[in-house]
């Protein structure tokens, strides 16, 4: 808890049920009150959690952007099963969107997405009217991880909409010459930051909360 946002917890139900436990950051001040951001946490099957995101969360309500993070389907005190493609978790991501927008008065969503979240968050970003970008980190297009996520991958590289792709130059599961390559056949505008030698998990951990927090940002008033 911090003097300069608020924190609060909720249950979102997505279309098909799943009650989602999930906690909203939001500033004391209104100074960017059009804008939500939720922020999807990575792999459910490997321990990934909304917990993982709230450093980055709390950082974007101090800067006065209203955040949700949210447990997706079967992990914390979310119901529902877990899937291995992160298919059924799209809905997830659909509802806690949908819902920020209609009960915090928020016309813009930014999608941001970790990890497995990445892909996940991308297959919900043309589902979402709302939503006016998108932002990866550390997403997984590598030849391992696309066994259980490629099938995602065409819809972000699909849309329109303007996306961030943010990686560590160490990525153990996607080289940079991957992420290029795919990268090179994306519709609408695409940027990348590379983070120079830097691994995955490392990029995860709070220590780049910070640094994730202004490229957010800076990602924001491009738009």
């Amino acid at each position: 808890m911090s003097d300069n946002y608020l924190q609060e917890s909720f249950t979102v139900e997505s279309s098909d049920g799943v009650k989602l436990r999930t906690r909203v950051f939001k500033p004391r001040t209104e100074e960017n009150g059009d804008l939500g951001i939720v922020l999807v946490h990575p792999y459910s099957v490997l321990g990934g959690c909304q917990g993982l995101l709230r450093g980055i969360a709390s950082g974007l309500a101090l800067h006065g952007y209203t955040s949700a993070t949210f447990d997706m389907r079967g992990v914390g005190k979310s119901t529902g099963r877990p899937s291995l493609t992160g298919f059924a978790e799209v809905k997830d991501v659909v509802a806690v969107s949908n819902w920020l927008s209609n009960t915090f008065s928020l016309p813009r969503i930014l999608l941001v997405g970790s990890s497995a979240g990445a892909p996940i968050a991308g297959s919900a970003v043309d589902q979402i009217e709302k939503v006016i970008g998108y932002v990866s980190i550390g997403y997984p297009f590598g030849m391992t991880a696309s066994i259980l996520f490629g099938r995602h991958h065409k819809a972000i590289l699909q849309s329109a909409k303007p996306k961030l792709f943010i990686m560590g130059t160490q990525d153990g599961f996607t080289s940079v010459k991957q992420l290029r390559n795919k990268l090179n056949s994306a519709a609408g505008r695409v940027e990348t930051h590379l983070i120079d030698g830097v691994g995955h998990f490392q990029m995860e951990g709070p220590g780049y909360d910070a640094e994730m927090v202004d490229l957010i940002i800076k990602f924001i008033a491009s738009l």
